[in-house]
């Protein structure tokens, strides 16, 4: 890890030792809330930095960071969302501060920065499933989210724009478990709302291959989409042509740069520039630059 993400992510010189377990994880998070706190599957925990032993140590209250271990269900998923996140940030979309960590027995933790806390105090943020209220985070469409989005934000029209990218990235990457839960917006100040940073990206399609596409509908569909579904999602986001598939032209190269230089599991690696390249195809977006 480089000086410069310890400093922004622990304002710290050296990267912090963390001294439980992965078979551990289970009973510090039952000591916080009785129950293990489960996103689907996954494990998470909250946690805050020791400063005086530089470690990360479990917090109930005033916690900084999220830390989300190895999964038995799903291997490898700390590195997976890792080198997700890495290539989010090199497109310009914006994500918080992550990093992976090795437990006290070895194996890595995905550890990232919590955007709903400054200076201690916490920032109020809703999720779609919370907006839209539906009753299943898996139910609705990007649609709705990009049009209550626009209702909300203070900047709507960059506020989609953003979002669209975001839909259009997790398509690309073989995202499908992208869903209401995982789009939220924060309220800055009393004048500010806001579209918050990404967050729990990863390539589902590597652990679930024969998942649908999308976890929310777009242009009613769930699988097998196409270019033309995105386009018809941007002609209702009001995304000007112009804009809507830059940052993504050209773009297999930087990304299989990242995956190859990633901790996700060598035989894996070639699966997710596969599932890319595939991607890439049916949106139409050129797959090379010159070397």
């Amino acid at each position: 890890m480089n000086k410069k993400l310890i400093k922004e992510m622990f304002d710290a010189s050296d990267p912090p030792i963390i001294e439980f377990r992965l078979q551990d994880i289970s009973r510090e998070a039952q000591q916080l809330t009785g129950k293990l706190s489960i996103s689907g599957v996954q494990p998470k925990l909250s946690v805050k930095l020791d400063r005086k032993n530089n470690s990360l140590i479990s917090a109930a209250e005033g916690g900084e960071y999220i830390l989300k271990p190895q999964n038995q269900a799903f291997p490898n998923i700390p590195e997976n969302e890792q080198c997700c996140m890495d290539m989010a940030a090199e497109f310009g979309i914006d994500v918080p501060p992550h990093c992976l960590l090795p437990l006290k027995d070895g194996s890595l933790a995905y550890i990232v920065k919590r955007f709903d806390r400054k200076s201690g105090i916490k920032i109020h943020q809703e999720d779609f499933f919370q907006i839209l209220a539906p009753g299943d985070k898996y139910k609705g469409s990007v649609e709705q989210i990009g049009r209550k989005l626009k209702e909300i934000s203070t900047a709507p029209g960059y506020d989609a724009q953003l979002f669209f990218e975001r839909v259009v990235f997790n398509f690309i990457i073989g995202n499908g478990d992208a869903h209401l839960k995982n789009y939220s917006i924060a309220y800055l100040d009393n004048e500010t709302i806001r579209l918050t940073p990404a967050y729990d990206i990863v390539c589902s399609k590597l652990a679930i291959p024969g998942e649908e596409d999308s976890a929310l509908a777009v242009n009613g569909k769930k699988d097998h989409l196409k270019k033309e579904d995105f386009d018809k999602l941007a002609d209702y986001l009001n995304i000007p042509i112009k804009i809507r598939y830059d940052k993504f032209k050209k773009c297999l190269n930087l990304m299989k740069t990242i995956i190859k230089n990633s901790e996700i599991k060598e035989e894996a690696r070639e699966q997710f520039i596969d599932i890319i390249k595939e991607r890439l195809s049916r949106m139409k977006i050129p797959l090379f630059i010159r070397e």
